[in-house]
């Protein structure tokens, strides 16, 4: 292997010579590379972009710059990946926060900042430690999306494997790596294909081998768990509660009217879902109403979820909030959210900070608690059901956990507070993964869409209308068996990542290569 890389890391021949781009040119093209890479996600599904994004910004970083220029280049790229692609947090700030516009995209830019410093420190790192070579490209890529996972609670968003979600090419590395083994592939894919301009095949006969992989998994009919032979029978129901006036106390009774008469005909069904917080008042002071409906869903055979937040007492007696879903009726339990919205759910540095809005829109419950992580699974007919609530079903490694004795998945939300914007599509194709991933219908219920059922093989099965008033219904089976990345998570591929990243780092010292030191060969003769 350091053989290897260390071919592919000595100085271009003078047909191999390096693209040469002014500074400010360059960051305005890598700039311009981030802001197009959310044209690959969800609702746009342009996947080729997810390998042309990365690939500008390799050719970028392979000339002979400085790691100063290497850094600033990465964090335009990614402030450019971060500005356009999580734009819909102008509608929460703006519309539902109460921001000023010119405010609200100053918050947006300051995020896009923050988030863009993991490319740019990337990017960094890539030039002055790491020989500039695919390998160690894809490695710090994996290493970066990870680290969005879990640094400072982590933002798990536009990553380039999601843009793959619909591509049996290559999803079928999903179940055995999970998201950032899909993002390995294509990043090492695009930084191959411009290493194949320089005469260099080694590195894209690399990608197209694990590509090979994932077609031959995807042809061989290997299954990762196997139906039980059992199916449930499911009503998906979507109030479409405006988000200006959810919370409004005047607007509660209203809402629980909304969503028990769109539930009347459902009872009866196995399981019947309200989505994320669709009850608006604590448990404790709505006992008698759910009291009610549970025993009317119990006598129809039903098990009756639903959304709410929930307080208890601990035992000092203080009193600790939590974002939950409930199970009734046929079936009795609660799942308590474990991965909190920073500043929706609860306040980072909190008494520093509160001139930030809600962004969840849940004026005076910005104290949530967070739940553990070792829940009890909630039961429907005797099967156990991995739940995920809102945005933490962006994080792999908690779906993971939750699926691992689970015949099937769901999770509730409340993307009302995107608007119409790309945010809830973005989010839906992150269910897909998660079903990748785990092999396991996802069933998903919202409070103004896009409810969907979604099946083991992360296929979109059936949606039900954005801002309408509706039931989905649908039947979802149950399944059986664990695929590697349940069993084992991300850990292959970072451990793959870091051997490489300490491979090409051995390499680079080795080479006496050093960010803008070593010398190359161009078309004048030898420059340093």
């Amino acid at each position: 292997m350091t053989q290897t890389l260390r071919r592919y890391t000595t100085k271009p021949t003078k047909t191999q010579s390096i693209l040469r781009i002014p500074t400010g040119a360059a960051l305005i093209i890598a700039l311009c590379a981030g802001m197009i890479f959310s044209l690959s996600l969800a609702p746009y599904y342009i996947w080729g972009i997810a390998i042309l994004s990365p690939l500008v910004l390799y050719v970028l970083l392979s000339g002979d710059i400085s790691t100063k220029r290497a850094f600033w280049t990465g964090q335009f790229y990614g402030f450019g990946v971060w500005m356009v692609g999580a734009f819909w947090l102008y509608t929460s700030i703006h519309l539902y926060g109460g921001i000023p516009s010119w405010l609200a995209v100053v918050m947006v830019a300051i995020v896009a900042i923050v988030m863009g410093l993991f490319h740019g420190v990337m990017s960094w790192a890539f030039v002055r430690f790491l020989g500039r070579q695919p390998l160690a490209f894809a490695s710090l890529w994996v290493a970066q999306e990870w680290l969005k996972t879990w640094l400072f609670t982590g933002f798990p968003w536009l990553f380039v494997g999601y843009a793959f979600t619909e591509q049996v090419w290559i999803n079928q590395l999903a179940p055995v790596l999970g998201v950032l083994g899909v993002s390995f592939v294509v990043v090492l894919l695009s930084a191959s294909l411009v290493e194949l301009f320089r005469r260099k095949v080694g590195y894209l006969i690399i990608s197209f081998s694990l590509i090979i992989l994932a077609v031959l998994l995807h042809f061989s009919g290997v299954t990762w768990a196997v139906p039980t032979g059992q199916t449930m029978s499911v009503s998906l129901v979507q109030g479409n509660i405006s988000q200006d006036i959810k919370w409004l106390t005047d607007y509660r009774l209203k809402t629980l009217e909304i969503y028990e008469s769109l539930s009347k005909d459902e009872w009866g069904r196995d399981l019947v879902v309200w989505p994320e917080a669709a009850v608006p008042m604590f448990q404790d002071e709505i006992e008698p109403f759910t009291h009610a409906l549970s025993l009317q869903a119990k006598q129809a055979g039903s098990t009756w979820l639903t959304g709410i937040p929930y307080h208890t007492k601990d035992d000092g007696g203080q009193s600790q909030f939590y974002n939950s879903v409930l199970a009734l009726g046929d079936s009795e339990g609660v799942y308590q959210k474990q991965n909190l919205v920073p500043f929706g759910e609860y306040i980072p540095f909190q008494g520093l900070l509160n001139v930030l809005p809600d962004l969840a829109g849940m004026q005076n419950m910005a104290g949530f608690s967070r739940g553990l992580s070792n829940q009890a699974p909630l039961k429907v007919k005797g099967h156990d059901m991995g739940v995920a609530i809102c945005y933490e079903v962006a994080y792999p490694e908690t779906t993971r956990q939750n699926a691992r004795h689970a015949g099937f998945l769901l999770t509730v939300s409340n993307d009302a507070w995107f608007g119409m914007s790309a945010g809830p599509w973005q989010h839906l194709q992150m269910v897909q993964m998660r079903s990748l991933e785990t092999a396991r219908p996802f069933v998903r219920a919202t409070n103004t869409g896009v409810t969907a059922f979604i099946n083991e093989k992360g296929q979109i099965v059936s949606t039900a209308p954005q801002f309408k008033r509706v039931v989905l219904r649908g039947d979802v089976a149950t399944f059986t068996g664990q695929t590697p990345f349940v069993i084992f998570g991300h850990y292959p591929i970072l451990g793959l990542s870091l051997l490489l990243i300490l491979l090409s780092f051995v390499v680079k010292r080795q080479s006496g290569q050093s960010g803008r030191t070593q010398k190359y060969y161009t078309g004048q003769g030898v420059r340093d």
